[in-house]
């Protein structure tokens, strides 16, 4: 990456192989059987992935889950036990982190307090002993990238923390990488600035063509600005796939109780249902407990089988005159419910329901009913997983 004033664009990467004939590109990044092992634990465990040249990729995953160990790996600062790490075709396991392509934006920014803004982006340059003009030309087309050259001469405390965000991104991209890493850098702002700067950054990344791996504990950051998410649990990524992808067809217990929300119920032995789509009539509720307490065979339902179904696919229908309700689907089984609690979300509300004593959540719009109303539910696109997998997923 290079940046001019104005900073130069670099076109987004066609992702669909190289031409006919022509061998493709090596990835912009390569982990190949990345492990670590730290106090006698196994925190990052035999990681494999690619990314495209230009392509943004969250690491997603709760906390402990090994996502932050792996961004340490890949910048620099933690050799691997086991496995390599390649930057656009290049072998970089055995390097530090000042000679890899490399530049990372810190949780918390590390910004020298008693340095100008212009000073802190430009500290990077002054190390590598560049020329006065070269640093002052570089460091001022990062402030402009980033927004932020009318805040050159500004200490950090006297600027935003959005800014301060800036700042940091700023001293990245000034070092012109070939790969960013972001490690957790929304975590310090407020929900609507956090909204804003997100925002900012897909468009720097976007502009510039860096490939990025961000760390994210946040699904709604990483689900908002990501070409890809790689969710990650107990040092291993469960699944790999565009935003739209995981939220759809989460392929474990995992990413689907992990992303989005999810009623999920233990089912009992014996049952089949197909796996994404109504539930036939004629057929039983899952029974169990929701919110993936565990079950056992004692109160007839099998350890290894769970239901999932999202909340916007429990359609709840008031009770008619007749009293009974309305099944929204034909040959979907309707299960009469009882609405315990409304919880108001803005534009829409969450049901909290209680279906046969199992309390499944709904999502409501428009003319709301009240704790207490008696209606009836159909379930859309319910899940079965067998051992934490997803049945019928040949992925």
């Amino acid at each position: 990456m290079t940046l001019s004033t104005p900073a130069r664009v670099r076109p987004r990467p066609e992702t669909g192989g190289a031409p006919a004939g022509l061998p493709d590109p090596a990835p912009g990044l390569r982990i190949s059987g990345l492990s670590k092992v730290l106090g006698g634990r196994t925190i990052v465990d035999s990681l494999d992935l690619d990314l495209a040249r230009g392509e943004l990729v969250a690491l997603l995953g709760p906390s402990g889950c090994g996502k932050t160990t792996t961004l340490r790996m890949i910048a620099g600062f933690l050799r691997p036990d086991t496995g390599s790490v390649a930057i656009d075709g290049r072998d970089v396991t055995e390097l530090g982190p000042e000679r890899r392509p490399s530049a990372m934006v810190f949780q918390n920014y590390a910004l020298w307090p008693h340095l100008t803004v212009f000073k802190n982006v430009a500290f990077p340059l002054t190390l590598r002993k560049m020329p006065r003009a070269e640093i002052k030309d570089r460091v001022m087309a990062a402030l402009e990238t980033v927004n932020l050259a009318h805040h050159a001469h500004s200490r950090p405390a006297h600027i935003s923390g959005g800014e301060q965000q800036r700042a940091a991104l700023a001293r990245a991209i000034v070092q012109e990488p070939e790969l960013l890493l972001l490690d957790e850098p929304l975590s310090n702002l407020d929900a609507k600035l956090r909204v804003r700067v997100r925002e900012e950054i897909r468009d720097i990344q976007q502009r510039l063509g860096i490939t990025t791996v961000m760390v994210t504990h946040d699904q709604e950051e990483a689900l908002a600005i990501s070409d890809r998410v790689a969710v990650m649990n107990g040092g291993r990524i469960e699944q790999v796939s565009t935003p739209t992808d995981l939220y759809a067809s989460p392929r474990t217990l995992f990413v689907a109780g992990f992303i989005g929300s999810m009623n999920l119920l233990a089912g009992p032995l014996g049952t089949s249902r197909p796996v994404g789509t109504s539930m036939p009539a004629g057929t039983a509720m899952p029974v169990g407990t929701a919110g993936g307490t565990s079950a056992t065979q004692e109160n007839g339902v099998s350890d290894d089988e769970t239901w999932a179904v999202r909340p916007e696919d429990v359609v709840y229908s008031p009770e008619t005159p007749t009293g009974a309700g309305r099944a929204e689907e034909a040959g979907a089984t309707s299960h009469a419910a009882t609405v315990r609690r409304v919880l108001p979300h803005g534009h829409f509300a969450e049901l909290v329901l209680d279906v046969d004593g199992i309390e499944l959540r709904s999502i409501a719009t428009g003319l709301l009913p009240r704790p207490g109303d008696r209606g009836s539910v159909t379930l859309r696109n319910v899940r079965l997983y067998r051992d934490g997998h997803l049945v019928g997923d040949d992925a």
